[in-house]
């Protein structure tokens, strides 16, 4: 989770305080003898002047670099502005070391020797480098994290936005492919018996209002998938007439369990298309559906050969992989076997 900008710069500077507050405190702690005066001046000075400086530097670092494309010219950048704040903090400290010792109040034998290196640039100096250095170091990989962070997150979110549009094309293209069928079923009969073609049309515009109002969510449960499918089969039998026999064979704890919405009427379809209308005495499809562990086992199986036409565009069986696919990864499978003069299409689905 990212944390906000308002909160960042909370942290920002309860570390700045509780960091520079601490480094001065355990260096003060190491004297013998210390007074109140000094012991609060150095704190609060040592914490403030700290601060300051280190404040310059980031608003510095995050106006001057770029951290999306960090470079050999932003390394220079960091460098040179570490190398002027730790100059500038070695100044600093030089001359409020300066004047505590010179006008301050007397300082005892051990609070000489705390000062004994304050008029001693090249010490200030090395002290500082260290001081900001580490700074420096700690800001950098901090903005590091934070970027990966960020990152990951709108790699997620760019993952998702993705996954929900090709689920949204895939949904699409269910329909117009399931009415392309109905009509070229229903405009082959419309001549011949009118009647027929008028229950095909109220079966087809079930199943249409059906899929228009549940097409659109990722899930739907096993009952109401059913319903599509008895409605698919009676539009089905209306032209297959005896030719086709439809058995179902459905526990019934599987019935509220959540499955992508037209996965087996799909599977019935394929049957049906590639299955039975190829057959001249016709044959049976049969609905199987149960758990296993925890698994969910949807099988269809229908008499016939697996042939699949050269011209065929295997929509229908793509759609299936591809949404199992992008709703469960690889937790998911779907196959299609041919075993003994029956084709079965075997889907598993994870139940957690």
């Amino acid at each position: 989770m990212e944390l906000s900008n308002k909160k960042r710069e909370y942290a920002f500077w309860i570390l700045q305080i509780l960091g520079w507050g601490f480094i001065n405190l355990v260096s003060v702690f190491v004297v013998k003898q210390i007074s109140i005066s000094l012991l609060i001046y150095s704190v609060i000075m040592g914490t403030v002047l700290g601060i300051a400086v280190t404040f310059l530097l980031r608003l510095y670092l995050k106006r001057a670099i770029q951290f999306d494309g960090f470079g050999i010219k932003e390394c220079i950048k960091v460098l040179l502005s570490f190398l002027v704040a730790s100059f500038l903090f070695a100044v600093l400290n030089f001359i409020f070391g300066y004047v505590y010792v010179e006008f301050g109040p007397a300082l005892t034998p051990s609070e000489l020797q705390m000062f004994k290196y304050h008029d001693n640039v090249g010490i200030q100096v090395l002290n500082s480098l260290f001081l900001i250095g580490a700074w420096t170091v700690t800001y950098l990989v901090i903005k590091l994290l934070l970027k990966l962070n960020r990152d990951r997150i709108e790699r997620l979110e760019l993952n998702t936005h993705l996954k929900q549009a090709q689920l949204n094309t895939l949904k699409g293209q269910i329909n117009p492919h399931f009415m392309f069928n109905s009509l070229n079923n229903i405009r082959g009969l419309m001549l011949e018996d009118v009647e027929k073609s008028r229950e095909m049309l109220t079966k087809l515009s079930e199943i249409l209002r059906f899929s228009l109002t549940k097409n659109s969510n990722n899930a739907i449960s096993v009952r109401e998938e059913l319903e599509m499918v008895d409605n698919y089969i009676a539009l089905s039998k209306i032209q297959f007439e005896d030719r086709l026999e439809f058995v179902k064979n459905v526990d019934k704890d599987t019935l509220d369990i959540q499955i992508p919405p037209m996965i087996i009427q799909l599977l019935v379809e394929n049957a049906t298309k590639h299955g039975i209308s190829n057959l001249k005495n016709g044959g049976t499809i049969v609905l199987n559906i149960k758990k296993e562990q925890e698994l969910l086992i949807l099988e269809v199986r229908n008499t016939g050969k697996l042939q699949i036409a050269k011209d065929s565009t295997q929509l229908g069986l793509q759609n299936i992989q591809q949404r199992l696919k992008l709703l469960y990864t690889n937790r998911a499978s779907f196959n299609l076997e041919e075993v003994a003069d029956e084709v079965v299409a075997n889907i598993k689905i994870p139940l957690v």
